[in-house]
């Protein structure tokens, strides 16, 4: 019986040649009819991708034979079996769009001058000792913090990752400035840049959460700082680390509290909205 699992990960590492890495990962998913999204540039590598469990696990053993990728962080989660409508593989001059690959510095450790890591229990000791001087930073975009986030972060109003460097360089959060900043988003990936673009623009305690929402919520589920769903980007949209998550998400048409999203009112587009499922029809 097929047991249907998703991996996510990224790496950051120099790639002199992300074409040729583009293609081998191409042809690797392919030949194990796996689905996703993997993203390649002269930075590293950014992918989710899905299928039958032994499959997926295939195409970790063969991802991590490049020298470069084998230390890479593996995230797995329970899939569906359709959670991708198809593979692609694409090279991009970033693996996350700031909008400033030229200043996105890698070398064989990861992003150069980002933030500090803090692994799950960390963040809690940081807490403990700082107390409310520290401030989490949603590194996502608004609909994915609208169904899930730390409690009392800061949530942006940015659309897209591009919007980060203008909403960052409008001084609306320079207050935060001289405050321990703990950023966090999905996987982590996001991160990595966002705490490096932060500390360059004059923000001076900058930390990321390592391996991001997905490593806190496996090692704490719903009894931490987290409340809520975790948006995901695949035919999910959404999954909660138990059945004692709360739904935190505001219905756009009647007001209910849910953690569905979907396309809306738009069911072909792109117009992603939090609507529960008797709104959504």
């Amino acid at each position: 019986m097929s047991t249907p699992k998703i991996v996510l990960f990224y790496v950051f590492v120099p790639l002199p040649d992300p074409e040729a890495i583009r293609l081998w990962q191409q042809s690797v998913c392919e030949s194990l009819g796996l689905r996703g999204r993997i993203i390649v540039s002269r930075h590293g590598i950014n992918a989710t991708v899905g299928g039958d469990i032994r499959d997926v696990k295939r195409y970790v053993r063969a991802t991590k034979s490049y020298p470069g990728f084998a230390d890479a962080d593996i995230k797995w989660s329970d899939g569906t079996g359709d959670d991708f409508p198809r593979l692609s593989v694409r090279t991009r001059p970033e693996i996350v769009t700031f909008g400033v690959p030229d200043e996105i510095e890698v070398d064989e450790n990861g992003v150069v001058g980002g933030g500090v890591r803090l692994a799950p229990d960390d963040v809690h000791r940081l807490v403990e000792e700082r107390g409310d001087e520290v401030v989490f930073f949603d590194g996502r975009n608004e609909i994915e913090a609208q169904v899930g986030r730390f409690e009392g972060a800061v949530v942006t109003k940015a659309r897209t990752t591009r919007d980060f460097v203008p909403l960052i360089e409008s001084g609306a959060y320079d207050h935060l400035k001289d405050r321990p900043v703990v950023t966090y988003c999905t996987g982590g990936v996001r991160c990595e840049v966002l705490t490096a673009v932060m500390r360059k623009r004059g923000f001076n305690e900058v930390y990321q959460l390592d391996g991001g929402i997905v490593r806190y919520g496996e090692r704490f589920r719903d009894k931490g700082l987290w409340r809520g769903s975790l948006f995901v980007f695949d035919n999910r949209m959404s999954m909660t680390f138990s059945d004692e998550a709360e739904d935190i998400g505001t219905c756009v048409e009647c007001g209910a509290s849910t953690s569905n999203v979907a396309n809306h009112p738009d069911r072909e587009g792109r117009d992603l909205a939090v609507i529960c499922p008797a709104c959504l029809g």
